[in-house]
Parts: C-alpha cells; sequence; structure tokens
C-alpha cells in the first residue's frame, strides 16, 4: 500500500512550490481523538471496521492515560502557536464510552490546561448511545461535554444495520437513552443519521425529529469508486440518494423544525456564504486525527479507500501537529479547487459541491483526482435546492 499511496495523488503534490506562491497551510480546529478503538455495535457500513483500512486490529484497545497527556499537550502548543480563539475536542472510536469516565475526564483536563486563557475548548462526543447512562450524563454535564448520537431513524431503520455483535437491534437502548439525553436539552448537539435507501425519507425524518434534535446531519454512505454505495452504481447517472434527500428537503424546506445541517451548507453556500463542512464546499480541511495508540492521521472516513490511507507516519510523542500540515495529503485539502479533477473544475456547481467529500473521490491510479462517486446525486441534490431557493426570491425579493 505504500507503492499506491507514493503512485497516486496527491502525494506528488509539491507542498514547496505552493509556499513558494505565498499559499499557507490553515491550523487545524477540531481535534478528533480516537479514546477507544472498538465498538459495543456490530453496524454493517461502518468505516472503520468494514471497509478497506483494517488498522484497527493494531490499535490497543483504549488509549493510554500517557498517550492521552501527549496529546492534549500537542493540541495545546499547536492552539498557542497560532493564537486560535478556540479549538474542538471530539472524542470518538470506535465507541469512545467504552473509554470510561477516568481516562476521559483525564483528557479533557490535559487540554484544557495545555491551551492558553484565550482559547476556548469546546468538547464533543460523537457516541452510538447504547452506552449513555445517566450516571455518564451526570458526568459529561460536569465536564460541559457536548453529545452528539448515531441513529438511523425509527427501529426498522436503526437495527437493519446498527446491530450488536449477536444480531440484536440497537434502537430500544438508543431510544432510552436518547429519552435520558432529553433531561439535559443543553447538553445536545445533534443526531447522525446514515442515509438508507431502503428506509423511507420523510418517516426517517419524522422518527428523528421526534427525538427533538437541535441539528440532523444526513451522511451519505461512505465508498467509493472501486467500491460503490448501495445503489450507486459507478456507471449510471440515476440519483436514487438525491431523490432520497430531495424528498426530505421538499417536506423540510416550508416549515424547519430543526436544523439539518447538509441543507444548511448547501443554502449557505448558494447564497454565496461559506461553509465548514467536508461534505460541500471548497473551504479548508481543519480536523486532524490522534489514534488509540497516539498516531497523527487524516480524517477517519478515509479508512474507506484503501489500507493505510489514513497515515501520516506522525505520532504525538515525537511530533508537533504542524508538522502534518505540510503534508501533501493535508495540503491538497486545503487548497479548494486546485485539488480537484478537470470536470469538477468545470462544473457549474463547483463552488457549492466543491468535489463532494474527499474520500468518496478514490479511484484506485488517480487516488483523489475525481469527482465524487455520489456526483450526479450531489449536482441534482444541489440544482433542486437552487431552483427553490430561486423559485422564492422572485416571489419574496430582498
Amino acid at each position: 500500500m505504500a507503492t499506491r499511496s507514493r503512485l497516486e495523488w496527491p502525494a506528488g503534490l509539491d507542498v514547496s512550490s505552493l509556499l513558494a506562491t505565498g499559499w499557507r497551510p490553515v491550523p487545524f480546529r477540531e481535534f478528533i481523538v480516537k479514546v477507544h478503538s472498538r465498538c459495543d455495535l456490530s453496524c454493517d457500513y461502518c468505516y472503520m471496521y468494514e471497509m478497506a483500512d483494517q488498522s484497527w486490529r493494531a490499535q490497543p484497545r483504549a488509549m493510554s492515560p500517557a498517550v492521552a497527556d501527549l496529546t492534549a499537550r500537542r493540541i495545546g502548543e499547536h492552539a498557542v502557536a497560532h493564537g486560535l480563539p478556540g479549538v474542538t475536542l471530539i472524542l470518538h472510536g470506535g465507541e469512545p464510552l467504552l473509554a470510561g469516565q477516568d481516562l476521559i475526564a483525564r483528557l479533557i483536563a490535559a487540554t484544557r490546561r495545555s491551551v492558553s486563557r484565550a482559547t476556548v475548548v469546546t468538547v464533543l462526543i460523537q457516541t452510538n448511545g447504547v452506552g449513555l447512562s445517566e450516571r455518564y450524563l451526570k458526568f459529561f454535564d460536569e465536564h460541559g461535554v457536548l453529545i452528539g448520537v448515531s441513529i438511523d431513524g425509527d427501529a426498522s431503520a436503526q437495527d437493519r444495520h446498527r446491530r450488536f455483535a449477536s444480531g440484536r437491534g440497537s434502537y430500544l437502548a438508543v431510544a432510552a437513552a436518547l429519552s435520558r439525553l432529553g433531561r439535559y436539552p443543553h447538553l445536545f448537539s445533534g443526531l447522525l443519521c446514515t442515509v438508507d435507501l431502503a428506509s423511507d425519507p420523510v418517516g426517517t425524518y419524522e422518527a428523528l425529529e421526534d427525538f427533538a434534535p437541535p441539528k440532523i446531519d444526513f451522511q451519505l454512505p461512505h465508498g467509493t469508486w472501486a467500491v460503490p454505495p448501495p445503489g450507486r452504481s459507478a456507471l449510471s447517472r440515476r440519483t436514487p440518494y438525491a431523490d432520497w434527500l430531495i424528498e426530505v428537503f421538499d417536506h423540510w424546506y416550508p416549515r424547519p423544525r430543526t436544523r439539518i445541517r447538509l441543507f444548511e451548507e448547501i443554502l449557505q453556500l448558494l447564497l454565496g456564504g461559506s461553509s465548514d463542512s467536508e461534505t460541500v464546499g471548497l473551504a479548508p480541511a481543519r480536523m486532524v486525527v490522534i489514534e488509540t495508540d497516539g498516531a497523527i492521521e487524516q480524517v477517519d472516513t478515509l479508512k474507506a479507500a484503501f489500507e493505510g490511507a489514513t497515515a501520516t507516519g506522525l505520532h504525538v510523542a515525537r511530533d508537533p501537529v504542524d508538522a502534518a500540515l505540510l503534508l501533501p495529503q493535508i495540503a491538497a485539502r486545503q487548497i479548494g479547487s486546485r485539488a480537484l479533477s478537470a470536470q469538477c473544475r468545470a462544473c457549474p456547481v463547483l463552488a457549492v459541491c466543491g468535489g463532494g467529500m474527499y474520500s468518496h473521490r478514490y479511484r484506485e491510479g488517480t487516488g483523489f483526482a475525481n469527482p465524487s462517486v455520489y456526483c450526479p446525486d450531489l449536482m441534482a441534490l444541489i440544482t433542486h435546492i437552487r431552483d427553490r431557493v430561486q423559485a422564492d426570491l422572485a416571489v419574496h425579493p430582498r
């Protein structure tokens, strides 16, 4: 796999030449820390365990206290070096709740100590919800940790893919956890839902909205040109995922009862704003991953592409986080349209689509210099939303 990474884009990107033209990397603001490498669910679409990269097998089960301290130190020195007003510490896995309260408390406290007084550390945990007990909720309340929960809709949708290793569905456990979380609304950051074409779009939205989330994030299933997502043929111009999302959008748009991140990001870009999402837009990627063993890595969704796709060769024990900023694979995600294929650069919705999620562009031989495997879906969704907005503006001009 080392040969693959040397030959494919962006391995040939000349960062020295970029610097000579005046380009400068943008510092990281999101630090995704893999406090535990295993999970108590066995979701059949998981990019961590079920796709191309299997490096989780060599990871320690839990992050050690020593690595947690080094991680906090590296986050702090990066924030201080760049004078960052705020950073986000994202507790991730695997399933981060399996790491236990002692390690989580240690990492949070060490990170907050490591930054200057002028830097605010926002802490977020993304959990499957199975272990989100009242004890954990009180703990997160004490430590000011925001909570995102992954759930795919109603019981049928959830239990189709998000099961325990025994095959038992997880909906009842997660729904009970969300009921408990409802007593701590100030901690609830939102729901993450992976789109399933087998589920009713509006029914899925309504099932999620019933939990009163402040935000819903609809995520496209991870896939590449080599291994396309379910229902998405690499050669087809059909748009099953756009069709699904358009049904949700048309239901939501006239009377939004909660925020939907993907739609809001597209609307913002269409109206001339910017996006902080890696799904759409051309904004520089500002996230970095610290693995359970302390390795500094690229965003973890790249594990869908090939074995070793996230590796940088850096480690918190010997390398500052700044060292990652000058790697070709990181720089490629910060140079906007210069990192895109000729087809993407010529596209009329380039500024909104931005080539789609980076991991979804992978094709063996050309690496990430391709349109998204979801290209037809992204075009259809963006143009539909654009047309709705234009129609509204024609009736109600600003």
